[in-house]
């Protein structure tokens, strides 16, 4: 049920050998010599700015690298808040709490992604941005979030780890934000075993983002696309290398055929299970923006879903999630509020823990739809008789459970 890392290939293997053949696996310099713009790092930014449709784009070591990079850039630090929502995963949380911020949990809705309305409800003179996720292929709905934030003075980061190639409204998802990043990791669309990379339109924010990504410097081939303006600041080291770079460039060719296969067969299974009374899809905010490799319905309770999931898992259908995504109050950072910080962590002025927002009952509409969700996934190299068969199987249960 995989996605990219099952069409590793020829493309990947002839980048991979010419990498080796020039003898330069260090972006920058090596034996070989192969400099911007020839080195494949600068090629895959070309892509990804490309298929994005922005300025700038920066690989990086992972997308847990691409969000550090792109909080740093934002200059999040000791004593801001960020809007996550609490439903995502670990790197959402940690990015934001290794450059000194503090996440504030919101709720999510039937998108399974932020519910707009929480940024009114969670906004303090304390919070600097809101932090998109777009959840599983599917974008979150970003009109009224991107509104809500500059009503509000707030920028945008968009977190599209999981939903490479998808759209709203006719965009690519990750060119709406202040910035965005993706992840090339073993389990994405697009996978090189560990990369990413940081989208942006701001000539400013990519200035910063190369020093944070590169021990504060800004070398010559960043200053020809955008020349230097900002002070130098201590970065860290989250720099891509040309083998990752090499496969991310195969792969990134194969983004719109793929997801147009993978539409194809959830349109398949969706048809095969139809409409159930009592039964509703996850919401998308944009009907043709999607990945479709995982669809998600909803129950009427908790039991009905576990009935149905353990049915279906014994006639041979796999209802495992792609993602081992759940709530973050359920996560032992957050139950103990440790930080790598120790008493200096950003939750420490708390007088009692959990404080109200790290709380599970604190988020009742993310629980609930939890726990009646069954996810489905489909891979890239599933046949359409497959997916049918997966529909027909659900039906039955599905009718099988609610009588």
């Amino acid at each position: 049920m995989g996605l990219g890392e099952c069409l590793i290939g020829a493309a990947e293997l002839r980048n991979v050998t010419q990498v080796v053949r020039n003898q330069t696996l260090f972006r920058y310099y090596g034996v070989g010599n192969a400099p911007y713009p020839n080195s494949f790092a600068s090629r895959v930014e070309r892509a990804g700015e490309a298929m994005h449709g922005v300025r700038y784009a920066l690989g990086v070591s992972s997308g847990t690298g691409a969000l550090e990079v792109a909080l740093g850039a934002l200059g999040v630090g000791p004593g801001d808040e960020v809007i996550i929502p609490v439903w995502s995963w670990v790197s959402c949380f940690s990015a934001v709490v290794r450059v000194g911020g503090q996440p504030v949990l919101a709720e999510v809705d039937e998108t399974l992604n932020l519910d707009p309305n929480e940024i009114a409800r969670l906004t303090t003179p304390r919070t600097r941005g809101v932090l998109v996720v777009h959840y599983q292929g599917v974008p979150a709905d970003l009109a009224p979030i991107l509104k809500l934030a500059k009503e509000r003075g707030l920028w945008v980061l968009e977190d599209n780890a999981e939903s490479l190639g998808s759209t709203y409204r006719g965009k690519p998802a990750g060119s709406y934000g202040d910035m965005a990043i993706c992840s090339f990791q073993q389990r994405k669309v697009v996978t090189t075993g560990e990369g990413g990379m940081v989208l942006t339109q701001s000539a400013a924010l990519y200035e910063r983002a190369v020093r944070m990504s590169d021990l504060g410097l800004y070398r010559t081939e960043h200053q020809e696309r955008a020349p230097r303006k900002e002070p130098m600041f201590p970065g860290s080291n989250f720099r891509m290398g040309e083998m990752a770079a090499a496969v991310a460039l195969a792969q990134l060719a194969r983004v719109g055929p793929m997801v147009a296969k993978v539409r194809g067969l959830r349109d398949v299974l969706r048809a095969e299970i139809g409409e159930i009374p009592g039964v509703t899809w996850r919401r998308i905010p944009d009907s043709k923006g999607d990945i479709g490799f995982e669809s998600y319905l909803f129950m009427p309770t908790a039991q009905q879903a576990q009935a149905v999931r353990t049915r279906a898992t014994e006639r041979g259908v796999t209802l495992t999630p792609h993602t081992g995504t759940y709530a973050q109050t359920a996560r032992e950072y957050v139950k103990n509020r440790s930080t790598h910080a120790g008493a200096r962590g950003p939750f420490q002025h708390f007088e009692a823990w959990p404080a109200p927002g790290y709380r599970p009952e604190d988020f009742p509409r993310t629980h609930d739809l939890a726990e009646r969700l069954i996810a489905i996934p489909i891979g890239v190299l599933f046949r359409k008789t497959e997916a049918a068969w997966i529909g027909r199987v659900l039906r039955e249960e599905i009718r099988r459970e609610l009588g």
